[in-house]
């Protein structure tokens, strides 16, 4: 040891004390003072060494405590107190008594600082020492290594089970927090704030510490006790810390007053507070202890006792912490249920909206992916209807009776209360609730509640207790529910419906279902200001009908149902509404009809036998019959021929036409039809394949559909004509025409061409060589459905001739002229010349002779010269002049080339006829016909435009046409003759040349001089 006591205690750290050394060290020091600083300056956290430290303090402040409670106790002063040079303090002559004892006091510890500082340092010393105890108790509470393994053990074996109970759970933590070492060391425990420790320890869930602690130091931690509730995580189940929370004594509508077990029943004479108000007056002493640190709380902090209404808004405070915190309803509950359970008014009513909204929390079957965050707020901010819904989000058909009858029915009770104890009884809200949901459940769901509901169920059990009401219910889910797939849903809703004992009115029974049918029928009608039907709204028009007309909607529903399910079975499902919106409208039914014939053979229903579209047509023809009820069906207004012909229709429309012509030919009495319907049938489908076809090939594709599809009624004309037109459209698309550039034209544009002819026209400018094969052209003009129509051939060749002409194939272009006029002349024979298709192929044909004939580039001009004739021949009088013209220059022409021939032959063949007899031709026979030719006056063209001119012309022309080289009607031998017209003309051996040429000039123009006809 060092020399002196001093020095070694300052060498000596910590946890280099022991009892020991420290009995022995400061025993050695004979300064009061010293010993006591020394003793709270040091703070271990070993318990024996801390309590001998405070205890040797303690001890040696006892002095100086007996000197200061004997000057507070005396009765007077007579002396003043002194200092002596050594010893103790001696009073002073000079001071006088008559003060408090509070100013003796003060004057005495002014008079001896180390006194008033050792009673501070003894209350610091005692409040220390109560601390350590309280330590120490709640030390005891930790039990001992082994045990304290044994638990984690059956922890983890606890943690296993994800149902354990909540409650149990918290407890347990708590007792391991509990048993688990102290948190807090005991140096800190000595010298920190209380009401820091004590939040400390109820944030780590240490309760019985915090009691403790409450309980032995309650002057200072019990005006704290909310605060320090504060700190009590949320989670954390009531009944762990109930010893803490806040209680209610219902005699003094207040909370009881905490009885605490202080260390001491007496403060120390230092601890008093005019003993601690004096020191706090002394300059010397430095206050720096538990007083400083701890009274300043006190200032903000309300002594009194909580009033009812002071916890009441306490609990729901936490409950509101509790819930946005954690979201754990449960606990919020357990909170409300335990202050309820203490008589605190005012929590009934949150507790019933936490118990209501604990079922749908934790009671109400969960989905997949649910993230709801539930809070008092929200909860209390919904409808009725929307909790109702909440309740069975997640219910199954199977689940949902039993959870409305322990979810949803307790709730409504809870809101029919209400409503009485408000004094507004509302009897009808449970089921006006009920029955809400179940119009706005799925269909699926509502099977659940009906079946939960049957008429053959004790009344105890139903869910619905009365009939109407599920005979209504049922009839507005099922007419206003738009599901085309439930049909079986819908069957079983139908089931579970009460049937009654009607009597039969056999004289009104009719009647009443057609009111009821066309009633419904109107009222599920959309409109604009009524766009669609909603279950609510069909609720309301079946709520005021009686028991009979009930019953006889649910008939109607009965005969629907059986509908929906053959259409259904074929592809064609309608929504339950629609049979009460079709039931006056023919049109729709047909269309539904239809629409069941067409898309029965189609992908979802592969009908490849006979049986199979003949059990099509038998559903098709039940619908349209009457049940046993009396009530049509579907298609009640469509006849069995109407059904006959929609169903012909369907199967043509799918391509199978085998079957069509063994249905057509079976001697089954199901289907008989008039031919004429089977052929406008067939027409009908074969026009809708070829509108259909992308090609113009009828080898392939929609367009050979169209085509094969005419094979299925007897041959007629209207049957050939519709083939011929399809063999046409083929035959089109092979010569590539097309409707816009790269685009080839398609089968429903050649339909709706109006002129036909057109196509032929475009097929002869696609294709150069297509002028050639005119037999064809002229076919596929008959096929377009201009056979026999000689308009129509006169204009083909007319097109032929004008595409030969444009490429300069001259012969080939007079032959089809050729034609053309024997086709027009024979026309002409037969039919009045007045006629408009005589005009109209008159026209056509003089034009073309007309265009031809005046072609420079054609130097056949006995050909030409035969054309333009025929163009005069035909013409109207108002073109004579312009064709004569042409004619004339020709004529003139012609005159001058037969000279020159004339001329030529007569030089070579003079020594080769000196043998030939022959007739002399004498030399003014050219310039005769010359002048006589200047002497002929043409009339002026203006008066070839009167009236009577014209009339003149026309009749004069048509009187000398016969005299004319060429005859209408006698094509081919006006051909022949045109051909060996010029080697004629020079024959030696024949009339002399003038003469021909004046006997044919006196023929042709002699009727311009005066010559008779004959």
């Amino acid at each position: 040891m060092a020399s002196d006591p001093y020095t070694y205690w300052t060498t000596l750290s910590d946890h280099e004390l022991t009892v020991d050394n420290v009995t022995y060290t400061l025993g050695l020091v004979p300064n009061d003072l010293w010993v006591v600083a020394a003793a709270s300056d040091r703070v271990v956290d070993v318990v024996e060494v801390q309590r001998t430290l405070l205890e040797i303090g303690i001890a040696r402040t006892d002095a100086a405590l007996k000197r200061s409670q004997e000057v507070a106790s005396s009765s007077h002063v007579a002396q003043a107190l002194v200092p002596a040079e050594d010893g103790p303090v001696k009073m002073s002559e000079d001071v006088t008594g008559g003060g408090s004892v509070s100013d003796m006091l003060h004057a005495y510890f002014e008079a001896a600082p180390q006194d008033a500082q050792l009673c501070n340092l003894r209350a610091t010393l005692l409040h220390r020492l109560d601390r350590l105890n309280t330590f120490v108790e709640i030390s005891r509470c930790a039990p001992p290594p082994d045990s304290r393994d044994n638990l984690e053990d059956e922890v983890e074996e606890w943690e296993d089970d994800p149902w354990a109970n909540e409650t149990a759970d918290s407890s347990m933590d708590v007792k391991t927090k509990l048993w688990e070492q102290f948190p807090i060391p005991l140096s800190a425990f000595l010298v920190e704030d209380l009401y820091q420790i004590s939040c400390q320890l109820a944030s780590w869930q240490w309760f019985d510490a915090v009691q403790t602690l409450q309980t032995r130091h309650r002057l200072i931690l019990w005006p704290l006790r909310l605060a320090i509730l504060d700190s009590v995580p949320e989670h954390v189940h009531p009944t762990n810390f109930r010893e803490i929370l806040p209680e209610f004594d219902v005699s003094l509508n207040s909370e009881p007053e905490l009885a605490g077990r202080p260390w001491r029943i007496e403060d120390d004479w230092s601890e008093l507070g005019w003993v601690q108000t004096v020191l706090k007056n002394i300059p010397s002493v430095d206050l720096v202890g538990y007083w400083r640190a701890e009274s300043t709380l006190n200032h903000c902090i309300s002594r009194s006792l909580l009033t009812a209404n002071d916890l009441s808004k306490w609990y729901k405070s936490r409950v509101d912490k509790i819930i946005n915190a954690t979201g754990l309803i449960d606990i919020a509950l357990a909170t409300i249920q335990y202050g309820a359970s203490q008589g605190i008014p005012d929590l009934d009513e949150i507790g019933e909206e936490l118990s209501l909204l604990s079922r749908l929390v934790y009671d109400t079957p969960r989905g997949p992916d649910v993230d709801d965050d539930w809070t008092l707020y929200r909860w209390s901010s919904m409808e009725p209807s929307a909790v109702v819904r909440a309740y069975l989000a997640h219910s199954t058909s199977e689940s949902i009776s039993k959870d409305i009858s322990r979810l949803v029915l307790p709730y409504l009770f809870v809101l029919e209360s209400r409503a009485e104890r408000g004094g507004t009884p509302d009897p009808e809200l449970p089921n006006r609730l009920l029955y809400e949901y179940i119009l706005s459940a799925p269909l699926e769901i509502a099977a659940g509640i009906f079946e939960a509901s049957k008429p053959t169920l004790p009344m105890s059990q139903r869910l619905i207790k009365d009939d109407q009401d599920i005979a209504r219910l049922a009839l507005a889910c099922l007419y206003g529910s738009d599901s085309l797939d439930e049909w079986s849903t819908m069957s079983r809703i139908f089931e579970c419906l009460p049937a009654w004992d009607i009597p039969q009115d056999e004289d009104n029974d009719e009647d009443v279902a057609d009111t009821t049918i066309s009633s419904l029928g109107a009222f599920v009608i959309p409109s604009k200001d009524h766009p669609r039907s909603t279950p609510f709204d069909l609720l309301v028009f079946f709520k005021p009908l009686p028991i009979a007309s009930l019953s006889r909607a649910l008939d109607i529903l009965d005969v629907h149902l059986e509908s929906g399910e053959i259409l259904s079975r074929w592809s064609v499902p309608a929504p339950l509404h629609w049979f009460l919106q079709s039931n006056g409208d023919i049109k729709e039914q047909r269309a539904w009809a239809n629409r069941m014939a067409r898309r029965a053979g189609g992908s979802n229903d592969q009908l490849d036998s006979k049986e199979d579209w003949e059990w099509l047509l038998e559903d098709m023809l039940k619908l349209t019959g009457k049940g046993d009820t009396g009530l049509p069906g579907a298609f009640g207004l469509l006849s069995r021929d109407d059904v006959l012909q929609l169903f012909l229709s369907g199967v043509l429309s799918t391509g199978r036409f085998d079957i069509a012509k063994d249905i057509l030919c079976s001697s089954s009495h199901k289907f008989s039809m008039d031919v004429w319907k089977i052929e406008d049938i067939c027409l009908e489908c074969s026009r809708e394949f070829y509108d259909n076809a992308q090609s113009g090939n009828y080898k392939f594709g929609d367009l050979k559909l169209a085509y094969d599809c005419l094979d299925v009624p007897q041959l007629s004309e209207r049957i050939v004509r519709e083939k011929e037109f399809i063999e046409a459209t083929s035959r089109i698309s092979s010569f590539n025409v097309f409707s816009r550039p790269g685009i080839p034209i398609s089968p429903i544009e050649i339909r709706l061409t109006s002129d036909r002819l057109s196509l032929i026209s475009r097929v002869l400018s696609s294709n150069n060589d297509a002028y050639k094969h005119s037999e064809v052209i002229l076919d596929l003009a008959h096929k377009l459905g201009y056979r026999d129509d000689v308009v129509a051939e006169v204009k083909t060749l007319a097109m032929l001739a004008d595409t030969a002409l444009q490429v300069e194939d001259f012969s080939y272009a007079f032959e089809l002229s050729e034609r053309m006029v024997e086709r027009v002349g024979n026309l002409r024979n037969t039919s009045s010349p007045d006629d408009a298709r005589t005009t109209e192929a008159s026209e056509v044909c003089w034009v073309a002779c007309f265009q031809l004939g005046r072609q420079p580039e054609f130097e056949d001009v006995d050909k030409k010269l035969s054309l333009l004739g025929q163009a005069l021949e035909l013409c109207p009088p108002e073109k004579l002049h312009d064709i004569l013209s042409s004619w004339s220059r020709l004529a003139k022409k012609d005159v001058y080339l037969r000279k020159e021939r004339l001329l030529s032959t007569n030089e070579k063949g003079i020594a080769a006829s000196a043998s030939r007899e022959r007739t002399f031709v004498p030399g003014n026979v050219a310039s005769s016909l010359r002048a006589r030719l200047q002497e002929f006056h043409m009339p002026s063209p203006p008066l070839l435009s009167t009236p009577d001119a014209a009339a003149l012309a026309s009749r004069t022309f048509r009187s000398v046409t016969a005299n004319f080289p060429f005859s209408v009607g006698r094509g081919s031998q006006a051909s022949d003759r045109a051909g060996s017209r010029a080697s004629s003309l020079f024959r030696g051996d024949g009339e002399d040349v003038s003469a021909q040429a004046t006997r044919v000039f006196n023929k042709g123009i002699g009727w311009l001089i005066g010559a008779d006809d004959g």
